[in-house]
C-alpha cells in the first residue's frame, strides 16, 4: 500500500485547487449515471452536499495508516446509511469519481494514477460495505428535543433523547445532526457533550456564528421542546484510555467544550489517581457559557481542576489570551494525555504548543470545527 499511497498523494496536488470542479463534476456525473440517487441528497448542495465526497476523499488518504484505515471506513460505512447508500451505490460512485477526478486533473492525470485510486477506491468500499452490513443499529434515530437554553444571540445547549433503540456513544465522540422539519437531507456533526448514560439522553453544544451553516442555526434558533430531530451512528477517536494512568490535559475552545465535558464526566465514574487539568477559553466572559458547570465538577471532584481564559476581554478576572498561549504558560505537559477541541484555527495552535513541548503525537486527540 505504500506504493499507492505515494501515488494518492502525487495525484492529488493536481485537483486540490479545483476542489469545487471536481465536487460539481462527481456529483454531476453520479446523477447522470443514477438519477434515482438525486433526491437522497439535499435541494441546495452548495457545502452541504460536498460531505459525502470528502468523506470518500478522507477515507482514500488513511491508506498508508493501516491502524486507523479498517475502524474508520467500518464506521464510514455505517454513518454513510444515513444517506440510505447501500451496497450497490458503491460502484456507481467509484465510476463518479474518477470521471471526475481525470477530469479536473487533465494532462497531468496517467494510467498509475487511475490504477492507484481505482485499487484504494475498492479496498475502502470494501471496508465500507462491511462496516455498515455488520451493524445491527438503525442507520439513525430519531429523538426528541428534551430541553433548550440559549447563550446570548448565537449558542444554544440542548438535550435529546434518542427514541425506539439504545444509542451507544463513547464520551469525547460526535454524531451527525439532521433537522428534517427545517433542512430535510442535510446533516452535520456536532460532538456529544454528555457521558453516555442508560437514557439515551445526549447534550449538544451548538454556536451559529455568522456565516454557518444551516442546521446550526436551525438548532439555535428555531428549534423548540418536543421536535424531532434525527441523530446517525456515533464516530471519532478522542476517547479516553482506560489503561493510562498519566496525567490528563484537555483544551476547549468555544463550544468545543462539549467532548471536554463528556470526557470529564466518564472520568467522574471511576477516576481516583489521574489529575485533570481542564483550560477552556473564549473571545470574552460572556462567551464561557459552560464555566458555572465545570466550576461544579471542581468542587466535587478534587483531581480537576479548570483553567478559563478570555482572548478579547481585558477586565476578565481568569487568564488572558488565546487558550494555547495560555497552555504554553502552564508546561510542561510531557507527560499527560492531551485531547483539543475547537475551531481548526485553535486546534492548530494548540498541537503546536504541545509539540514544541515535545508531547508524543500519539498521546495526542483532537476533535476540530473545521478542516485542520
Amino acid at each position: 500500500m505504500d506504493h499507492v499511497a505515494r501515488l494518492l498523494k502525487e495525484s492529488w496536488t493536481l485537483v486540490e485547487e479545483h476542489r469545487d470542479r471536481l465536487s460539481g463534476h462527481f456529483y454531476a456525473r453520479l446523477f447522470l449515471l443514477d438519477p434515482a440517487l438525486r433526491p437522497l441528497f439535499p435541494v441546495q448542495m452548495t457545502g452541504q452536499g460536498d460531505r459525502l465526497l470528502e468523506a470518500i476523499i478522507t477515507a482514500i488518504h488513511t491508506v498508508d495508516d493501516p491502524e486507523s484505515f479498517d475502524e474508520y471506513l467500518r464506521s464510514l460505512g455505517r454513518d454513510h446509511r444515513k444517506y440510505h447508500v447501500d451496497p450497490s451505490h458503491y460502484a456507481t460512485m467509484g465510476v463518479a469519481l474518477l470521471d471526475a477526478l481525470r477530469s479536473t486533473a487533465g494532462d497531468g492525470w496517467n494510467l498509475e494514477f487511475d490504477q492507484a485510486w481505482r485499487d484504494a477506491y475498492a479496498a475502502i468500499s470494501a471496508k465500507m460495505i462491511a462496516g455498515a452490513a455488520a451493524d445491527d443499529d438503525p442507520p439513525f434515530w430519531h429523538a426528541e428535543v428534551l430541553t433548550h437554553e440559549r447563550y446570548g444571540s448565537d449558542t444554544a445547549v440542548l438535550t435529546v433523547r434518542a427514541l425506539q433503540h439504545p444509542l451507544r456513544w463513547k464520551a469525547g465522540q460526535y454524531v451527525s445532526v439532521e433537522v428534517p422539519r427545517y433542512h430535510p437531507r442535510v446533516w452535520r456533526t456536532y460532538s456529544v457533550a454528555n457521558a453516555p448514560n442508560d437514557d439515551n439522553v445526549l447534550e449538544f453544544h451548538v454556536r451559529t456564528p455568522p456565516g454557518a451553516g444551516w442546521v446550526s442555526g436551525a438548532l439555535v434558533r428555531r428549534v423548540k421542546r418536543g421536535d424531532l430531530l434525527r441523530v446517525a451512528a456515533p464516530m471519532g477517536s478522542m476517547t479516553l484510555d482506560r489503561a493510562s494512568d498519566r496525567d490528563i490535559l484537555c483544551v476547549a475552545g468555544g463550544v468545543g467544550l462539549a467532548p471536554v465535558k463528556a470526557l470529564v464526566e466518564e472520568l467522574a465514574s471511576y477516576n481516583r489517581t489521574r489529575w485533570v487539568h481542564v483550560f477552556y477559553g473564549a473571545r470574552t466572559r460572556d462567551d464561557l457559557y459552560g464555566l458555572a458547570g465545570l466550576r461544579e465538577l471542581v468542587t466535587a471532584h478534587p483531581w480537576l481542576s479548570v483553567t478559563p481564559a478570555c482572548s478579547e476581554d481585558e477586565d476578565f478576572d481568569g487568564e488572558l489570551g488565546a487558550i494555547p498561549e495560555v497552555v504554553g504558560r502552564y508546561g510542561p505537559w510531557t507527560t499527560h494525555d492531551c485531547y483539543v477541541s475547537g475551531s481548526a484555527l485553535m486546534v492548530r495552535a494548540a498541537l503546536r504548543v504541545l509539540a514544541e513541548d515535545e508531547v508524543p503525537p500519539e498521546r495526542t486527540r483532537y476533535d476540530t470545527f473545521g478542516e485542520l
